[in-house]
């Protein structure tokens, strides 16, 4: 069977997963969007698929949801979910994809995947693609928080009420990550790229 043909379905497939990880949401009072497990998902695929594939089923549930179907968490869809103060963090999900796919590089029957360098890039882009989901919601608190507290203070706000009080779940998420990473992505190379 032909590899493009191989590889748009299981495309399809991860995103299809993780729009089903929409579900799984833990609330917390106060916050939004509680601790869900899609950015890890979103991470977990590009690192799975690496370089710009990986961040293909990644966008596919990106815009699906942004078109109107409830794919994001909590059952939420469409472009207003974009015009609201977690916008950023849908928007982060395609960047730490992409950031997290270029930095772990297209998987190869070649690699040796126990070697201290693997393991070593495999680590960074997953915490380098958990870092890059931030990095939209910083100008989104920025836009919708500066003039009534400054941009100090909006970014003060981003530290305590989204990046301080998720760093040890995401953490812990991305160690899991990289533990996943690291057993399926031979499966990738040899059944998607060889």
């Amino acid at each position: 069977m032909d590899k493009k043909i191989i590889r748009s379905a299981v495309i399809a497939f991860f995103a299809a997963i993780i729009c089903a990880t929409s579900f799984f949401r833990i609330p917390i009072p106060g916050l939004v969007s509680g601790i869900v497990i899609q950015n890890a998902m979103c991470v977990l695929t590009a690192v799975i698929l690496g370089g710009i594939w990986g961040a293909a089923p990644v966008a596919l549930f990106f815009f699906v949801g942004v078109l109107g179907l409830p794919v994001f968490s909590g059952g939420q869809g469409g472009f207003q979910v974009l015009m609201n103060i977690n916008g950023g963090f849908r928007i982060g999900w395609v960047v730490g994809a992409l950031v997290a796919g270029l930095i772990s590089g297209i998987p190869s029957v070649t690699e040796k995947y126990f070697s201290a360098k693997y393991i070593a890039r495999i680590t960074l882009a997953v915490f380098a693609g958990m870092l890059a989901l931030y990095l939209p919601e910083v100008f989104y608190v920025i836009a919708f928080k500066s003039s009534e507290m400054g941009v100090a203070g909006a970014i003060k706000f981003f530290v305590t009420a989204f990046f301080a009080p998720f760093l040890l779940v995401d953490f812990i998420k991305a160690v899991i990550v990289v533990l996943l990473a690291l057993k399926l992505r031979p499966v990738a190379a040899q059944y998607l790229y060889e």
